[in-house]
């Protein structure tokens, strides 16, 4: 046999094909040893047994770590946890190389049973979807209608409740029902509200909970509370929107237009009447809007009491600001708070600023990386790991905000004529940033400058117990561990404010 008999007889050929294809095999498997070889991965700084073991003090925990590794690992069973405090990677996860950081099946598992299919568990279409309408609802419908329920709630607020009216106040915005757990009239909405609060601390310790599925399944320990407070949550959401369904069809049947201000109707409005849909939206918006801003405001307040100059500071401008008279009610005084004159409050803006970078409502979030990357720092990440940056180790960092980045000083944020100047989104996390940045900011800071305006303008605060501390309770949203416990002394008389 020829030369070229040879090569073309079909065995021979089969042959000579399966020995270049098992060559190039080899070739890629050693050439992806030798790529994986030269990738470099960030230090190991422990595991997740160690969050764990620091879970009541989790985020010291890890801003100490941040503090020795601007990013650095966890390891876990399968996979790495991968956590940053270093702008410039927060900026490709964010923003550069966003498609490849999702929320991913890991975080919608953890997520799903409190939050469903809301815009805070999913990607996609799904996503994008729900962040269009939610956008138009932010930016074009609710700024006025929201301006006169915080005023209103904020006038009601003095003797009351912080983290009780913020609830009041979004659940009046995005469900248009009066809530009422200020004045403890609504029995089903105070069992709501705290089976809410108490869904969002056991979700949360999901994350180092190695066993809550088995605990699911078998409903036992933390899973069995957590099914049980999330059962009330769904029956009381699921109660008003049938409640609003039918109240639009009984309006429909005389012809009478339908007052569209909170956020349910609009989305009746736009024919999105599937009530798990619905269900899903409307509580992404009530954990966003009411225990960030009260939060923030719970934080603000025990800053200020450690801070009495900036306390007064702030009272002066909002004075100067509205305009009011000593003798203003409380009515009045929330009837004085405009647009113009929330503009004005410049240091006042400066001052929840910094709160926020000191105590961020989310203290760590965290995406999946949906493909095997490279950082800008150099470092690579494993398709599966999960990814998160820290807002609440960013905002302790002496390599981002100077030696002082533990000290409360509203001062940093204003340029010599006073003026609020921002800083980047990747550097001061607390609204997240690129595609996903917070809709409600500006929503967020409307209603935290109303409330703060009006209660600074009444009252002079001091913590009850100077000797008491104050720490984080470990949950998805930083809470004040026990709430915290302050004197209201009003201008014309003395009272007691629990806060938070």
């Amino acid at each position: 046999m020829n030369f070229m008999g040879f090569f073309f007889h079909p065995i021979n050929l089969a042959g000579i094909a399966l020995a270049v294809i098992l060559s190039i095999s080899i070739i890629k498997i050693f050439a992806g040893r030798l790529a994986e070889k030269k990738r470099r991965y960030h230090p190991i700084a422990g595991t997740v047994l160690h969050q764990l073991a620091n879970y009541p003090s989790l985020h010291h925990y890890m801003t100490d770590l941040a503090g020795k590794h601007r990013t650095y690992r966890l390891l876990s069973f399968l996979r790495s946890e991968v956590y940053t405090a270093d702008p410039i990677n927060v900026e490709y996860i964010l923003k550069t190389n966003f498609p490849n950081y999702g929320r991913g099946w890991y975080h919608h598992t953890v997520l799903e049973d409190l939050l469903g299919d809301g815009i805070f568990t999913v990607d996609g279409d799904l996503w994008r979807q729900q962040r269009k309408l939610s956008s138009y609802e932010f930016t074009k419908m609710l700024k006025d209608f929201s301006c006169g329920i915080f005023g209103s709630n904020a006038a009601k607020l003095a003797g009351g409740l912080f983290m009780k009216s913020m609830m009041d106040s979004v659940f009046k915005v995005v469900l248009g029902v009066e809530l009422d757990s200020i004045c403890g009239t609504n029995q089903e909405g105070t069992q709501f509200s705290n089976s809410f609060d108490e869904a969002n601390e056991l979700t949360f310790y999901r994350y180092v909970d190695l066993f809550w599925k088995a605990k699911r399944f078998l409903n036992v320990g933390s899973e069995a509370k957590l099914r049980n407070s999330i059962k009330v949550v769904d029956q009381y959401v699921n109660k008003v929107i049938q409640s609003k369904i039918e109240e639009i069809h009984k309006l429909q049947e005389v012809s009478v237009p339908m007052k569209k201000g909170d956020v349910l109707s609009r989305f009746l409005e736009l024919r999105k009447t599937d009530p798990k849909y619905l269900k899903d939206i409307i509580l992404s918006f009530i954990i966003a809007g009411k225990d960030t801003t009260a939060l923030t405001l719970s934080w603000f307040l025990y800053m200020l009491c450690k801070h009495p100059p900036i306390q007064e500071k702030i009272a002066q401008e909002v004075k100067e600001a509205t305009k009011a008279r000593d003798a203003s009610t409380l009515d009045e005084l929330a009837a004085s708070i405009t647009e113009e004159s929330l503009d004005k409050m410049q240091y006042l803006h400066a001052a929840l600023t910094e709160t926020l970078r000191l105590y961020p409502p989310v203290p760590v979030d965290g995406k999946l990386c949906l493909s095997d990357d490279t950082w800008p720092d150099a470092f690579s990440v494993r398709k599966g790991d999960i990814v998160a940056y820290q807002p609440y180790a960013m905002g302790r960092m002496a390599f981002l905000w100077g030696t002082d980045a533990e000290d409360f000083r509203p001062e940093r944020w204003l340029d010599e004529n006073g003026i609020f100047c921002p800083e980047s989104p990747f550097k001061f996390t607390a609204f997240q940033a690129g595609p996903r940045v917070c809709l409600g900011k500006d929503f967020a800071y409307r209603q935290m400058k109303i409330f703060a305006a009006i209660l600074l303008s009444s009252f002079i605060f001091k913590l009850s117990d100077e000797n008491k501390a104050v720490n984080y309770k470990t949950m998805i949203n930083l809470h004040i561990d026990g709430g915290l416990d302050v004197h209201a002394s009003h201008r014309l008389g003395h009272g007691k404010l629990l806060v938070a």
